[in-house]
């Protein structure tokens, strides 16, 4: 019986129906066995490798040869040896580019971060090209800690959003995402927005400096802003209802996520009113926010039941998850502000949305690009696999 050898067969070309199927068949009509294959497709150039155990090369060889005539591709063979069961190596980590312009000398400084921290890259796979770019990177044998530090330094040198996470299946099964609304969902600040119908709008911002500055814990800060909103007309939230302005992407985002089948909440220190509408908009599984107190059609200044803030968001996140039987490991939280730190910090998943810097250094990780879809791609979403709809930006 004739000695049967390992092959590589590699096949480049143009990509078109029937090349795959076309040389597997030749392959059965000479019993050759396969042993491991990988195909993909860059810009419509196809490259497939085949590895096959073979002991009827010679006839393989020509019929192939003839084949790839027929199809306008180049075949060429190699000498290998048997695949060994695949063995994932430890540290192997997810790393995901984001940029509204990335040129070569970014790229080239994250491959060099990866390589300084003793990763190899195993895969590339771009997910978008407008209008932000992304590609997808996996990394094996990389030190968590150096890898992190290393890509952080190359992202900030070069201005892009480099994402690191564990790549396992947890990365891949996420199935709930909460989200924050006033500078996440939407691109404004609700508070502000009635503080404008009220004419209180200089005692909101102050109140809203101190808050931030660190001398108004959130409940305190946000109490008092109500306060002053004591007499205004209830009309005048529908009329901030008429003004909200989506986040870009945001219709997007949400469409993919239903279709894709997880499960969406938001998670708001606004007010259910908002809130509300956003959901039932843009179809939003649950929704949760403070209440304002309207009494005789006018708002009093106070809140009704549990005040929204840090520590509530968290619980909420928490009972979302064990109503829709999630495991926290494969839950997504999206937010800004430090009102959604301990939410970020409780998902598996904690991601900063063009946040402030404390919010962005806590978090799993960061997007500074002004597009919701973008975060997508940190799940491994391509943008062909992203729900398209009417130009984002709109109102809700």
């Amino acid at each position: 019986m004739p000695e049967r050898r390992t092959i590589l067969i590699h096949v480049s070309g143009p990509d078109r129906p029937g090349i795959t199927s076309g040389l597997l068949s030749i392959l059965a009509g000479q019993e050759a066995r396969v042993l491991d294959m990988e195909q993909f497709v860059v810009m419509g150039r196809l490259t497939l490798d085949v590895v096959v155990s073979i002991d009827k090369e010679r006839a393989a060889f020509r019929d192939l040869l003839f084949f790839g005539w027929e199809q306008d591709i180049e075949i060429e063979f190699e000498a290998t040896s048997p695949p060994t069961p695949e063995v994932v190596p430890l540290g192997r980590h997810a790393v995901t580019v984001i940029a509204a312009h990335l040129p070569p000398s970014a790229l080239a400084a994250i491959a060099e971060a990866i390589a300084a921290a003793q990763g190899n890259i195993e895969r590339i796979r771009r997910l978008s090209g407008e209008p932000v770019i992304s590609y997808e990177l996996i990394v094996a044998g990389a030190d968590d800690q150096d890898l992190r530090r290393r890509l952080g330094a190359a992202a900030t040198s070069h201005g892009v959003d480099v994402a690191v996470q564990r790549e396992a299946l947890e990365r891949r099964a996420k199935r709930l995402v909460v989200i924050d609304v006033d500078s996440t969902l939407i691109r404004d600040e609700v508070i502000d927005l009635l503080a404008e119908e009220a004419g209180k709008v200089e005692e909101v911002a102050d109140l809203t400096r101190r808050a931030m500055a660190g001398e108004l814990d959130f409940t305190t800060a946000l109490q008092r802003r109500v306060a002053l909103l004591e007499g205004l007309d209830a009309e005048a939230i529908e009329r901030v209802v008429g003004r909200l302005r989506l986040t870009p992407g945001a219709r997007r985002f949400v469409r993919t996520l239903r279709r894709l089948g997880f499960s969406t909440a938001i998670v708001s220190g606004g007010f259910r009113r908002i809130t509300d509408t956003l959901r039932d908009r843009l179809g939003f599984d649950h929704a949760f926010a403070n209440e304002l107190e309207i009494v005789d059609g006018r708002l009093t200044g106070r809140l009704c039941g549990d005040i929204v803030d840090r520590r509530r968001k968290a619980e909420l996140l928490i009972h979302v998850a064990e109503v829709e039987n999630v495991p926290l490991e494969q839950t997504v939280a999206i937010g800004d502000g430090a009102n959604d730190l301990d939410m970020l910090a409780v998902a598996g998943l904690g991601i900063a949305f063009n946040a402030k810097r404390s919010v962005t250094e806590a978090a799993d990780t960061a997007v500074s690009v002004p597009y919701l879809d973008a975060i997508l791609f940190l799940l491994g979403i391509g943008a062909d696999e992203i729900d398209e709809d009417r130009p984002s930006g709109t109102g809700p």
